[in-house]
């Protein structure tokens, strides 16, 4: 499915130009159709699920149901896929404005001011400040250090407050692994985590995934770990399409699970590269297709790039930090 593909809807809905010279502007106004009764007018009641046709009254739609349900489910599909199946738009660091990498262990979680931040540019600050004799304070706020785990706790604690997506996130990943003081809690990191992805952290969803799949501190459902896996997907993470593809090649749908491969490499995976690039020896991919998701692949690893970054991999940041 292409990334760009538009559907345009107009069942049920019919655009009228309204003359104001009053006022000497040219408004446009939607009249909208009841899909059982055939009124019209300007407020009707749109289906919740499709978004594709009106009603005037509940009692419409209820007797519209049958009538409309096959249409309604598949549209709902279509939605699903269009968003599924989407490129992914890079985030950014705050700091270098640099597309952020995609590796987990690449960048830093300020607990003082919720922001996420390369490890270039954090241990760029970092040796700035140490060269001059001075504690280096955060990259992005300028906030001390936290002096003890309690006070980094209680930072966190304090960003949960104001529901911020990656101190969910942070949260659940200390709770799954019995660390920072607090207790080994599955099913507390999975309440984390789904609040996390439902705040727009897609990382969330994926661990979320992965309780389903295997089992942590929920009853293990496939069908609920590939939901939240594609709940991931749609928000952005990237790592997640090579599960997808996998679990899509499982049911034998070969087309989606290529699907993912591409939007992956093209994010700059380069295990889905890989994959991408067995297809295409197999001859499932046409080679301006390959080659162009090289090239996209190639791209986005360079957007990634960069010399502090480099030196600080070199350094070993992010592993003892």
């Amino acid at each position: 499915m292409s990334s760009d593909t538009a559907i345009t809807i107009t069942k049920g809905i019919d655009k009228v130009d309204i003359d104001t010279s009053s006022d000497n502007k040219s408004d446009e106004v939607l009249q909208q159709t009841c899909a059982e009764c055939g009124k019209q007018g300007t407020n009707l009641n749109m289906c919740n699920k499709c978004k594709s046709v009106t009603y005037c009254n509940a009692a419409c739609k209820k007797k519209h149901r049958k009538k409309h349900k096959k249409a309604c489910e598949r549209r709902v599909a279509e939605l699903h896929d269009e968003a599924l199946f989407k490129d992914i738009e890079p985030e950014e660091c705050p700091i270098c404005f640099l597309s952020m990498p995609i590796e987990t262990d690449a960048t830093t979680f300020k607990s003082c001011c919720g922001k996420v931040i390369c490890n270039g540019c954090m241990n760029a600050v970092n040796q700035d400040f140490h060269s001059r004799g001075k504690t280096p304070l955060c990259a992005y706020c300028r906030s001390p250090p936290e002096s003890t785990m309690k006070e980094e706790n209680k930072r966190i604690k304090k960003l949960l407050d104001s529901d911020n997506a990656t101190a969910c996130y942070t949260y659940g990943l200390y709770y799954s692994q019995g660390e920072h003081g607090l207790p080994q809690n599955w099913p507390k990191a999975n309440e984390l985590w789904l609040k996390a992805g439902e705040y727009g952290h897609p990382s969330g969803y994926y661990n979320l995934g992965h309780s389903y799949r295997d089992g942590t501190g929920v009853e293990v459902d496939t069908k609920k770990a590939c939901h939240y896996f594609e709940l991931a997907a749609i928000n952005g993470h990237v790592n997640v399409r090579y599960i997808l593809a996998t679990l899509e090649g499982q049911k034998g749908e070969g087309h989606r699970a290529l699907n993912h491969l591409m939007i992956g490499a093209k994010a700059g995976h380069e295990n889905c590269l890989g994959k991408v690039k067995q297809m295409f020896m197999r001859g499932f991919i046409e080679k301006a297709e390959y080659e162009n998701t090289i090239r996209a692949c190639h791209d986005r690893r360079t957007e990634m790039k960069s010399e502090a970054r480099d030196k600080a991999k070199e350094m070993g940041y992010g592993q003892n930090n």
